[in-house]
């Protein structure tokens, strides 16, 4: 695959202000975007790309109850719970990663989960093909944020709303190479007088959002560049979740 030209986006659709968050890389890693908008707004923004590698943080799919029938722990004694779950979400619960679970039908799905799906839709239409997909300009894939920083830090991030979430999940980006901002710096800017105050350095970090966007930003070039880094879980049928490591532990735990 070539991707001289291409950026590497990261959608995602949970954003409180718009529907969507999104983050552009280039191939250096550089943050050459990081912004929010409408359907129509992300969407031109992609067109107006060369080539782009896309991961999105939802669903791509609907369960089609691949789970059922599975002998999982998890669901050994209340099967019918598994028609909540798409195999990916159920094979991350198993390694102690909580994901929300996708319905069987597209009514019983969150606004944030359509979006999703109106996304995905509107990018097959431009042209994009699902990854991998051989020599293609544009493509896109699922991944999902909360998985994709348990399996970078190799334990359960801490709660991403709080302020050590966040400085924990950039200074992740950050080690892995992004040219983003330096969290260390935040406590560079932390006197006395400033604590007195109550004055902290937030504009040295970002928002949850956008660290959401980041990370699938960041999956979206190791697809790209370095796919023996990465892995992918569940069944193509009802869509894969694609994570920043080239192995998973068998359980997950906070830290």
């Amino acid at each position: 695959m070539f991707f001289t030209d291409s950026v590497f986006v990261g959608v995602d659709p949970t954003s409180f202000h718009k529907s969507f968050t999104y983050a552009a890389l280039d191939r250096g890693l550089n943050l050459v975007a990081l912004s929010d908008g409408e359907l129509d707004e992300v969407t031109a923004f992609l067109a107006g790309q060369q080539a782009a590698m896309v991961a999105v943080n939802a669903p791509s799919g609907l369960s089609r109850g691949l789970a059922r029938g599975k002998k999982r722990e998890m669901f050994k004694s209340q099967k019918t719970r598994a028609a909540g779950f798409r195999l990916a979400e159920i094979e991350l619960r198993e390694r102690g990663i909580s994901v929300t679970g996708t319905p069987s039908t597209p009514g019983a799905c969150p606004a944030w989960m359509q979006n999703g799906f109106a996304l995905y839709r509107k990018l097959e239409k431009m042209g994009f093909k699902k990854y991998p997909a051989e020599r293609e300009a544009y493509q896109i894939m699922e991944t999902h944020p909360h998985a994709c920083y348990s399996v970078l830090g190799g334990a359960l991030p801490m709660p991403k709303p709080s302020l050590e979430g966040k400085l924990q999940r950039q200074l992740l980006l950050y080690e892995c190479g992004l040219q983003i901002k330096d969290p260390m710096r935040f406590f560079e800017e932390i006197t006395r007088h400033k604590m007195i105050k109550g004055v902290w350095p937030l504009e040295l970090l970002y928002q949850p959002e956008q660290l959401d966007a980041l990370v699938a930003a960041y999956t979206a070039w190791l697809a790209a560049h370095k796919p023996d880094q990465t892995v992918f879980v569940g069944e193509a049928k009802e869509g894969r979740i694609l994570l920043p490591a080239k192995d998973l532990k068998e359980k997950y735990s906070g830290q």
